[in-house]
């Protein structure tokens, strides 16, 4: 059993891998590890972020109702198969940068005790979202051909 799941996990590993490459070529990334610094950056995840990606995936998880951080998390790993996961470093700024901009509202499920905070979308954050979807479809499409590409060339036609 523990042998099984080290070959999953390989072929995990080589696909979420392969993934990373792909988002360099379609984006000009550097697919090597970012230069070492005090805070290192998972390159695949900063060039989504930059290509605001991950700003379009949360504001489309929060038009179909409301959220919360570590629920937006768990929805882009698995609408990613895992290839994507965003930790709680990236997901909270994100939100509050979100709120500041007023394209998202968020509000205490007990504002006694700030247990969760249930973001909603304004009418700001659909004006956004709309661009997004126009304006990140580009990106994504060059990384799914990018990712067929290596498909086709490692496994065949």
């Amino acid at each position: 059993m523990a042998a099984l799941r080290r070959v999953s996990r390989s072929k995990r590993d080589r696909s979420r891998r392969a993934v990373r490459e792909a988002v360099a070529q379609a984006g000009g990334l550097e697919a090597t590890a970012a230069p070492p610094s005090k805070r290192s950056q998972d390159p695949f995840t900063g060039e989504l972020r930059r290509r605001e990606v991950l700003p379009l995936l949360v504001l489309h998880l929060i038009a179909q109702g409301p959220s919360y951080g570590n629920q937006l998390m768990e929805r882009i790993a698995g609408m990613t198969a895992g290839v994507l996961s965003v930790n709680p470093n990236t997901m909270y700024p994100l939100l509050r940068q979100l709120e500041s901009r007023g394209l998202i509202a968020g509000e205490w499920e007990h504002p006694e005790r700030r247990t969760r905070r249930y973001y909603s979308l304004t009418d700001e954050g659909r004006a956004e979202y709309e661009r997004l979807v126009e304006e990140v479809r580009p990106f994504l499409d060059s990384v799914k051909t990018s990712i067929d590409e290596i498909v086709r060339e490692v496994y065949g036609a």
